[in-house]
């Protein structure tokens, strides 16, 4: 009896010895330091010995991969209206917001300026795009955004349209604080005090919108355009007006329409229209 159990006692020490099954470890292989490295997706952990404690690494390879993967599968499900009718709806939702909410709460969530962005409410350089507080402002970036989107989407898809609106959102917003940045260092070496340029606050999508009608006249600068719906042009010169127009509103110093922001979607579709001819669209 006494040889049976150690035979048995012997039999289950050569056994081999196997890892614990654990759902949320995918893979384990040796690290550098000679140490295992157990991977879960996003997250790795790593242990160089059994007896010091793991770290928690970021997987950047991982994540990469899967952003790239999600980005293709969400935009596949993009159309033309959709983007066209969602961007609309957003921007209708934020003016009536300012309606029902507290108007210091938009002003600071909402509008961009200096102040804003030296507080760290770096959020304005693209929620200002979708703010309106006057309706004429808002049905006319909207018409705009409705004809010459749609024609944008068509021609080079809804991502492509939705990626020139933040884009030109973006650089609406920063032209515009560059603009005042430069007339608020100009009034302080001129000594003139009564005059803030870095609380003046900006609002509107027409850095956006101008970046998605310019686009459409570079690409189509021969089609004929209407002027409030009554007047026939060239494509063409209706971009030289618009462009000209906000570089005298910049000169004259225009304290009602930001030329400066509409300059800055102007260069992203200077820029989206370069790509194009280029072949990376």
């Amino acid at each position: 009896m006494q040889r049976l159990i150690t035979k048995t006692h012997n039999l289950l020490l050569n056994l081999p010895k196997t890892t614990p099954f654990h759902p949320a470890i995918s893979n384990t292989r040796r690290g550098s330091s000679g140490g295992a490295i157990w991977e879960n997706g996003l997250v790795s952990r790593v242990a160089s010995s059994p007896w010091q404690k793991r770290k928690w690494q970021y997987n950047e390879d991982w994540y990469q991969r899967n952003k790239r993967r999600w980005w293709r599968s969400w935009s596949s499900n993009l159309t033309t209206d959709g983007v066209v009718y969602g961007l609309i709806a957003a921007n209708a939702a934020v003016f009536f917001l300012w309606r029902i909410k507290d108007h210091n709460f938009m002003e600071k969530h909402f509008t961009v300026s200096l102040g804003n962005f030296k507080s760290g409410r770096v959020h304005t350089l693209i929620t200002s795009a979708f703010s309106h507080v006057d309706f004429f402002h808002l049905a006319s970036n909207m018409v705009g955004l409705y004809f010459f989107g749609t024609s944008i989407g068509r021609t080079f898809g809804p991502e492509t349209l939705l990626k020139l609106y933040f884009a030109g959102a973006l650089a609406g917003s920063v032209f515009y604080l560059v603009h005042h940045a430069f007339l608020a260092k100009l009034l302080k070496e001129r000594r003139i005090w009564d005059l803030n340029p870095s609380s003046v606050p900006a609002l509107g999508a027409s850095g956006a919108v101008n970046a998605i009608i310019l686009l459409n006249i570079f690409m189509f600068p021969k089609a004929t355009l209407y002027v409030n719906f009554l007047i026939p042009v060239p494509a063409i010169f209706l971009g030289i007006y618009l462009i000209g127009s906000d570089m005298l509103r910049i000169i004259e110093g225009d304290p009602q329409v930001s030329g400066s922001a509409h300059l800055g979607g102007a260069t992203v579709a200077l820029l989206a229209w370069l790509r194009f001819y280029r072949g990376r669209f």
